[in-house]
């Protein structure tokens, strides 16, 4: 292996605990830490690599099951079209979470371009069971108010 030889200013503490810590794996200074080194960037590139691999499963997902959300009528007819596909949607804080089958969570809903408010406004009435009932989105609506993003699929690209 190749090595190249870099200056680092360490704080005094830090570089004190690290002569410690070699001394006590009865390694050297630089052998520790490089090994540290390797560990942290295997680490970093991990969560990168599972950070794609999640959003390409959200763009899957979204792909799949933008239409469907879309055609539903309300939220029963929305959680019987998911269940086809082995879905369904839960409750999650204010919003909701897209769970499979087996109770997986899979994704947030406004993930898949369908935030728990725009399905309240679209169904006129807060999703059976969620603690958050939405009421000002109702109340817009019984006024008038029109939802200013009414469920419509679109390509981003």
């Amino acid at each position: 292996m190749n090595t190249q030889t870099i200056t680092l200013p360490l704080p005094t503490p830090l570089l004190a605990a690290l002569r410690s810590l070699a001394d006590d794996r009865e390694d050297t200074l630089d052998r520790l830490v490089r090994g540290r080194l390797d560990r942290e960037v295997m680490r970093l590139r991990s969560a990168q690599a599972g950070q794609r691999l999640r959003a390409e499963r959200i763009a899957r997902l979204r792909s799949l099951l933008a239409p469907v959300i879309a055609a539903a009528a309300g939220w029963a007819d929305l959680q019987a079209r998911l269940a086809l596909f082995g879905f369904e949607l839960r409750p999650a804080g204010g919003g909701l979470t897209l769970h499979d089958a087996g109770g997986a969570r899979l994704c947030k809903s406004s993930e898949l371009w369908f935030a728990c408010s725009r399905l309240v406004r679209n169904f006129g009435a807060p999703m059976p069971g969620h603690p958050h009932r939405m009421q000002h989105l109702l109340t817009k609506k019984a006024a008038g108010v029109t939802p200013d993003d009414p469920l419509e699929l679109f390509e981003p690209f």
